[in-house]
């Protein structure tokens, strides 16, 4: 389908680019990408992709709005607090742009869920806090075949990944750890969460128009404190419980 004039409009600045242009946007046009977690790093994720003219976001998230999370969670006002995340996060990219198609899931991400809500995308965003539902995404991604990419925060640091069939997210990490940090034990700078989710935007842009060189097999990791970044190559593991096989 061509574009409308207020498309043209819009997407003008990615039109120009070479990397993109009008074949670029029709596949993000084209594109379903599911965001699990409309928390910290879905929250800028979602926005920019939205903004960027991805055809069909699906946003995963069984919490409400609390007013802790507005230190970090950009998608929400004042006024969302006590509605679903799914929902809020959905009327937001909505008014954004009128152009995409925006669906909430506000339930658990299990396996039952995971396998109807994965196979139905291109690609996939994680960004939740808990090592359950990322190994649970993980799996489900490894199972349709489908892209992952991953974000954590915590403290100053913040890291992101792509990963594919193999290495998949359970060869970096194979087991909850016995320490597992969360958010709201640690703390969070508030703009760390814009950097990764952006990153995390970025990733996903590159890997449906085809740009450049995704952190694919990957993992960048940013330390806010310093101002510095490094990135570690993955190997499978060949004793992954996941993709091994």
């Amino acid at each position: 389908m061509p574009f409308t004039d207020e498309e043209i409009d819009r997407y003008a600045r990615h039109l120009v680019l070479r990397e993109v242009g009008g074949p670029g946007q029709q596949k993000l046009k084209d594109a379903r990408v599911l965001i699990v977690g409309a928390g910290g790093l879905g929250s800028p994720a979602a926005l920019y992709l939205a903004a960027a003219g991805v055809g069909a976001l699906i946003l995963a998230d069984p919490d409400t709005v609390d007013r802790s999370n507005l230190q970090r969670q950009v998608i929400y006002a004042d006024d969302d607090i006590g509605r679903p995340k799914a929902a809020a996060a959905s009327d937001r990219l909505a008014g954004l742009n009128p152009h995409i198609f925006v669906g909430g899931y506000h339930g658990a991400f299990d396996a039952a869920s995971a396998d109807e809500l994965v196979d139905g995308v291109d690609l996939v965003l994680d960004g939740t806090d808990n090592f359950e539902t990322r190994f649970v995404v993980n799996d489900a991604c490894v199972k349709h075949g489908k892209p992952l990419v991953s974000g954590a925060i915590g403290r100053w640091t913040g890291q992101v990944g792509v990963f594919g069939s193999r290495p998949c997210y359970r060869c970096l990490t194979p087991e909850i750890p016995p320490e597992a940090e969360t958010c709201t034990a640690v703390g969070v700078v508030g703009a760390l969460a814009g950097v990764i989710g952006s990153m995390m935007a970025l990733e996903a842009i590159k890997l449906i128009v085809g740009a450049g060189e995704a952190l694919t097999g990957r993992l960048l990791i940013y330390d806010a404190l310093a101002a510095e970044t490094r990135t570690v190559r993955l190997g499978a593991d060949p004793e992954c419980p996941v993709c091994s096989g």
